[in-house]
C-alpha cells in the first residue's frame, strides 16, 4: 500500500482487502469499565512523521483521528459508506472527477459574474494518497459544494489561468489576472470573483487596484484558511459572500473574507488596506488604517460601514495598466541594522525600496551603521526610498523628530504616510514602471490612487 504504515498494518489492511480511502470502522476498548468505542471513517495514508502504528481515519465531521494500533483491536469494513465517503472515494481514490459534479446549472436571469481560478487552500481537497491537500482537478468541482450560488449569480466563465499558491506568484500573475478581469468586465460581467491563496494574498489585491484603472464594478478577491474537506471550512460562506458583493454596488478591488470566528458575516475589505494578520483563524484578514467597507451576510445583506467607496456603474470600461518594475526590494530596518544591504541591491540593478522603519518613519541616523548616508547617496542618483512604519497601524510623520527631519529633508526619501508596506512595495513596483524619473515617481507615490493613502487616521480603524 505505501503508505507509511508499519509492517503489521499494511499486512493486516492487505489481508482486509482495505487501500486509502476505504472506509472502515476501527473497534477498541474504552473506558475502565471494558466499554467499547467504535470509530467510522476513510482511511488516510500515514506520512512519514509520528507513530507508524497509528491508524488515521477521516471521521464524517472532516477531522482526522490517529489511532494507536493493538491487538485487541477490531478493524472492518463499514458497511454502508456515507454520502461522504462515497464521494470522496468516486471522486479522489478512482483518480477521476466524475462528471456529474462538474455540471453546473446557473440561472441565466441571475446577473452574469466571471470566476478565476488561481489556486490556493480555498481551491483544494484532501489527497488520499499523500494525506495532505493539493489543488484541485477542475476549478468546478468546489462549487459543487456550494449550491447557493446559483441562487445568488450566474457564473458564465470559469477561467483557471493558473494554479499556484499564493507564495508561488509574483508580478506577472497579478499582470495576467488583471489582463483577464479586465476583458470579463468590459465584455458584459457584473462582477468578478478571484480565488486565491491567502498568504498572499493582500498582495494581489493590492497589484490589482492599481493595474485597475477606470474601475466601476466590483472585484473580489476570496480565499480559505481551511480547505473544503474540513468540518470548519471558511470556503463556502466566503465563496456565498463574495458572490453577493459582486453583484454589489461597491466598485472597488477588495477581499471578501470571514469577519469573526463565527459563520455569522464576511468583511469586504478594500484591497490597499487590508492584511492576513493571524497564520490560521478564519477572520485573519483585518482592516488595517482603515474601516471595512461592508459587513456581508449569507442571506446577501450588505452593511455598508464605510462611505467613502467608488459607486457601481455598468456603462464603464476599465482599463488593464499593467506596466511594472519588478527590481524593486522591501527592506526592514532593526538595531544594528547594515546599510551596506541598500548597496548590495543597488549593484544588482535594483530601481526602487520600501524600507520598513520604525515607529514615525525613523532609520537608523546617528548610529554607527547610519542608514541615511547610504539613502542620500542613492537618491542622488535617481532611485526612490518610500518609507512605511513597521507598527502598521498610524502614519508616517516626517517633522516630530530631528532624525526624522535629516532622513526625509536631507537625504530626501519619502514618507508614506499611512501605507501598509506590502502596498508600497506593490505600488512602487507599479509607480517605476511609468516613469524613470525621480520627481515623477515621488509624485505618484505621494499620489492616492487606491485608497492606499487616507487623509487622516481615526481612532475607530486601530484593531478593528
Amino acid at each position: 500500500m505505501n503508505s507509511m504504515y508499519s509492517g503489521k498494518l499494511e499486512t493486516l489492511f492487505k489481508r482486509k482487502r482495505m487501500r486509502i480511502g476505504s472506509r472502515i470502522r476501527v473497534t477498541r476498548a474504552g473506558s475502565p469499565r471494558g466499554d467499547k468505542q467504535a470509530y467510522d471513517g476513510l482511511l488516510m495514508p500515514k506520512t512519514d512523521a509520528g507513530d507508524p502504528d497509528s491508524i488515521i481515519l477521516k471521521l464524517d465531521s472532516g477531522y482526522n483521528i490517529g489511532l494507536k494500533y493493538h491487538s485487541g483491536m477490531r478493524i472492518d469494513k463499514s458497511r454502508g459508506p456515507s454520502p461522504m465517503a462515497v464521494k470522496e472515494e468516486e471522486r479522489f481514490e478512482l483518480g477521476r472527477i466524475s462528471k456529474k459534479l462538474t455540471k453546473l446549472r446557473f440561472d441565466s436571469r441571475k446577473p452574469p459574474i466571471s470566476m478565476i481560478s488561481t489556486g490556493g487552500t480555498i481551491a483544494s481537497r484532501v489527497d488520499y494518497h499523500t494525506g495532505g491537500v493539493r489543488a484541485l482537478e477542475d476549478p468546478r468541482e468546489f462549487l459543487h459544494n456550494v449550491p447557493e450560488l446559483a441562487r445568488t449569480v450566474n457564473i458564465k466563465h470559469i477561467r483557471r489561468p493558473f494554479t499556484k499558491m499564493s507564495e508561488d506568484m509574483d508580478y506577472r500573475d497579478w499582470q495576467e489576472i488583471a489582463k483577464q478581469v479586465a476583458r470579463d468586465l468590459n465584455s458584459g460581467m457584473r462582477g468578478v470573483v478571484v480565488t486565491h491563496g491567502t498568504d498572499f494574498l493582500h498582495f494581489t489585491s493590492a497589484a490589482l487596484s492599481f493595474m485597475l484603472r477606470n474601475l466601476h464594478k466590483p472585484v473580489v478577491l476570496v480565499g480559505a484558511q481551511r480547505s473544503s474537506d474540513r468540518g470548519s471550512s471558511d470556503a463556502g460562506m466566503n465563496l456565498i459572500c463574495s458572490a453577493h458583493v459582486a453583484v454589489g454596488g461597491i466598485a472597488e478591488v477588495g477581499i471578501c473574507m470571514h469577519g469573526e470566528s463565527a459563520d455569522t458575516f464576511c468583511l469586504f475589505n478594500r484591497g490597499t488596506k487590508v492584511r492576513k494578520m493571524h497564520s490560521s483563524r478564519r477572520d485573519a484578514f483585518r482592516p488595517i488604517n482603515d474601516l471595512p467597507l461592508a459587513r456581508i451576510y449569507p442571506s446577501g445583506k450588505i452593511e455598508i460601514l464605510n462611505k467613502n467607496h467608488k459607486k457601481r456603474n455598468d456603462r464603464e470600461k476599465v482599463e488593464a495598466d499593467t506596466r511594472f518594475e519588478p527590481r524593486v526590494a522591501i527592506l526592514k530596518v532593526y538595531p544594528g541594522a547594515d546599510p551596506d544591504v541598500i548597496d548590495h541591491y543597488v549593484s544588482r540593478g535594483y530601481r526602487g525600496f520600501v524600507i520598513e522603519a520604525s515607529g514615525l518613519g525613523h532609520v537608523p541616523t546617528l548610529s554607527r551603521k547610519p542608514w541615511t548616508k547610504t539613502i542620500k547617496k542613492h537618491v542622488r542618483d535617481g532611485i526612490p526610498f518610500i518609507t512605511a512604519s513597521q507598527t502598521l497601524y498610524g502614519r508616517i510623520h516626517p517633522h516630530v523628530y530631528s532624525n526624522l527631519r535629516i532622513l526625509y529633508r536631507e537625504a530626501g526619501a519619502i514618507p508614506g504616510g499611512d501605507i501598509l508596506p506590502e502596498t508600497a512595495y506593490v505600488k512602487l513596483g507599479w509607480v517605476l514602471g511609468h516613469t524613470k524619473s525621480l520627481e515623477k515617481a515621488r509624485e505618484m507615490m505621494l499620489t492616492n490612487y487606491a485608497g492606499e493613502i487616507t487623509e487622516r487616521s481615526l481612532p475607530g480603524t486601530y484593531l478593528y
